[in-house]
């Protein structure tokens, strides 16, 4: 029997001068640290993934886009709290994390902006669920209107009218997430235009980002963590041209590691292991109907990858399953060199810092 993974495991320590509290002056203009199997680490800008990217590949980015979903409000009783949305259920509910001195019963009502009143209908662990009960306006108009775009936790500043803009990416299209899906943010309508140009295949998928995704993991035995859940579609034209290109003898290149845990999840959830000639056989089949649903798939050192070749995806914290799921990707050793590399190098880390590109572990 093997020995359980502990959280130790997953720890480096960070200088809180690389944190990137602003992103870089032009979308773009970050690094792109290239850590290929057996190859010494390369450093590079950006728009280096289009030596990376070959004719036949697939590029594979996430279009959710983050809502202004940080709403500040007060109980009946008067007392301030902060509305954390979750995620929208139907046109009046909706679940959130809500801050407060004291956390708010069930049947009680809060207001919302000044300009909405919510009951609150249950709580469910840390999430409450909320229904919007008076309000000339719509969910989501009351966010858009009143809201204030979620920024991480280890960024300083309140949202900004940069943030507005430079903490969405430039292919967001689905209302859904909280969080951006980060390696994303480094793409511009150009460098979108000469990857294709280039001969390779750009597909969309939604995943919703949710708040789960800051939260720390609180059991030392890695396999005792529960994932947070979070709602992906798959369309039956992306599962076509997934197949076309591993038939093709192309990459399948995941834009982050939301895209990732998108193809990984609905891999494992339909049996389609396009990695063995059978999956690949009922990925045909697929090939005919999309998909979609909610995953807590964990991916962790171990774990076998079914789609993905290759991610592009920025630096994560200490002892997160982002850091997890990339030391599974690349292999643990692989990853904390690159890291150990990235910090010697000055590399920007988080949300608006740098990037890297990762291949499979095995793969050459």
């Amino acid at each position: 029997m093997s020995k359980p993974m502990k959280l130790s495991e997953f720890d480096f320590n960070l200088p809180e001068q690389l944190i990137a509290q602003h992103p870089p002056e032009h979308r773009g203009e970050s690094r792109l640290l290239v850590c290929a199997q057996n190859t010494p680490i390369e450093d590079h800008q950006f728009a280096h993934v289009l030596n990376l990217l070959q004719p036949n590949d697939v590029l594979v980015i996430n279009d959710t886009k983050v809502l202004k979903a940080r709403l500040q409000g007060h109980k009946a009783s008067g007392g301030k709290i902060e509305v954390m949305l979750e995620r929208i259920l139907d046109d009046k509910r909706f679940s959130a994390m809500i801050r407060a001195s004291k956390s708010p019963k069930p049947g009680s009502e809060v207001v919302l902006a000044g300009v909405a009143t919510a009951r609150v209908l249950a709580k469910h662990d840390m999430m409450y669920e909320l229904e919007l009960l008076q309000s000339s306006l719509s969910l989501p108009e009351l966010l858009d209107l009143h809201g204030a775009l979620p920024l991480p936790p280890y960024i300083e500043h309140s949202a900004s009218a940069q943030d507005d803009e430079r903490y969405q990416t430039v292919f967001a299209r689905e209302p859904g997430a909280v969080a951006a899906p980060t390696a994303g943010l480094h793409f511009t309508e150009q460098l979108l235009q000469r990857v294709q140009a280039s001969g390779v295949n750009i597909l969309n998928l939604t995943l919703h980002v949710g708040a789960g995704t800051f939260l720390p993991v609180k059991t030392d035995n890695v396999d005792e963590h529960v994932m947070h859940s979070e709602r992906y579609t798959i369309s039956a034209e992306v599962v076509a041209a997934l197949l076309k290109a591993k038939q093709n003898g192309g990459h399948i290149v995941a834009v982050g590691t939301t895209s990732l845990r998108a193809l990984e999840a609905w891999a494992t959830e339909t049996g389609c292991d396009l990695n063995s000639p059978s999956g690949l056989a009922k990925a045909a089949e697929f090939a005919k109907q999309g998909h979609a649903g909610d995953t807590q798939i964990f991916i962790k050192p171990g774990y076998s990858f079914k789609v993905v070749d290759r991610l592009i995806t920025n630096f994560h914290l200490p002892k997160s399953t982002l850091l997890m799921l990339v030391s599974a990707f690349a292999g643990k050793s692989t990853i904390f060199a690159a890291y150990e590399h990235a910090i010697a190098q000055q590399y920007r880390f988080f949300s608006y810092g740098d990037a890297m590109w990762l291949e499979r572990l095995g793969q050459h």
